[in-house]
C-alpha cells in the first residue's frame, strides 16, 4: 500500500477506533467507517476492515461473553444472516455513494425513532419484539455486508430493548463475531479480501489490540446514562457524515 505518512497515521487511528468500539463505546463504529471510506473506495474498505473487526470481536467475546443475552442473539441472528445475503446480491447493483447515502439515511431515521420513543412514548407505538428483531436484523445484515456499518443500527436496537451496559457489550460482542465470520465467504467471493488487503491487516492489527485495551478501561469508568448518550450521539454523527459525504 503506497500511502503517505499522514494516511498511515489515519489508518492506524481508524484501527485503534475499531478496538475501542469493540470493547468500549460501540457508537464509535461510524468514525472508523468514515476514516477507511476516505482512505479507500467503499467496496475495497469493506474487505480491509472485516478482518480487523473479527480481530476486535475475538477480544470482545473473550472479555464480555459471560454477559451475553442468548435469547436476544437467537432472535436476531437469522434475520441478520438473511440481510447479509441481500447485501451480497445488492452490492453489485449500487455504487459507493448510493450505499453510503442509504446507510446514513437508515441510521438517522432509526436514531430519530429511538429518541421519539424514549422521550415521547405517546407519539409512537413500538413494534413487537419479533418485528423489531426482524427489521433491525435484516438492516444490520445488509449494511454490514455493504459497508461494515451495522454498528450504529445495533447500538439503537440494543438500547431500544433496554439492555444494561455490560449485557449490551456481551450481546453485541457475540453477535458481531458470529455475523462477521458468516460474512467472510461472501466477501471472499466478491474478491474484496485478497493478499494485498491481508498484508494491510497485519500492519494494522496491533493498533486494534491496543484499542481493545483502551476500550475496556473506558467502559469501566463510564456510567449507563453517559454510555447511552455517547453511543447514540456518535451513531448520529456517523450517519450524517455518510449521508453528506
Amino acid at each position: 500500500m503506497h500511502w503517505e505518512t499522514w494516511q498511515w497515521a489515519l489508518a492506524l487511528f481508524g484501527a485503534l477506533l475499531v478496538g475501542v468500539a469493540k470493547t468500549g463505546i460501540s457508537g464509535m463504529a461510524p468514525l472508523f467507517i468514515v476514516i477507511f471510506a476516505n482512505l479507500l473506495p467503499t467496496r475495497q474498505a469493506t474487505g480491509v476492515v472485516l478482518p480487523l473487526l473479527i480481530c476486535g470481536d475475538i477480544v470482545a467475546v473473550a472479555s464480555y461473553r459471560g454477559h451475553a443475552q442468548w435469547r436476544t442473539l437467537w432472535r436476531l441472528f437469522p434475520w441478520a444472516a438473511a440481510g447479509v445475503v441481500l447485501g451480497y446480491l445488492a452490492l453489485g447493483r449500487v455504487n459507493d455513494r448510493q450505499a453510503r447515502m442509504l446507510i446514513g439515511a437508515i441510521i438517522l431515521a432509526l436514531a430519530g425513532l429511538y429518541e421519539l420513543a424514549r422521550f415521547r412514548p405517546d407519539r409512537i407505538r413500538p413494534p413487537s419484539q419479533f418485528w423489531l428483531a426482524a427489521v433491525m436484523g435484516v438492516l444490520a445484515g445488509f449494511t454490514t455486508l455493504v459497508a461494515n456499518a451495522a454498528g450504529p443500527l445495533m447500538v439503537i436496537y440494543l438500547l431500544a430493548i433496554g439492555l444494561p451496559k455490560m449485557e449490551f457489550m456481551g450481546t453485541g460482542a457475540v453477535f458481531f463475531l458470529l455475523l462477521n465470520c458468516f460474512k467472510v465467504p461472501f466477501v471472499l467471493n466478491l474478491g474484496l479480501i485478497n493478499p494485498g488487503s491481508l498484508t494491510l491487516n497485519l500492519a494494522l492489527a496491533p493498533a486494534v489490540l491496543v484499542g481493545t485495551w483502551l476500550g475496556r478501561k473506558i467502559l469501566i469508568r463510564m456510567n449507563q446514562g453517559l454510555f447511552e448518550g455517547v453511543a447514540l450521539a456518535l451513531s448520529v454523527v456517523g450517519g450524517l457524515r455518510m449521508l453528506l459525504y
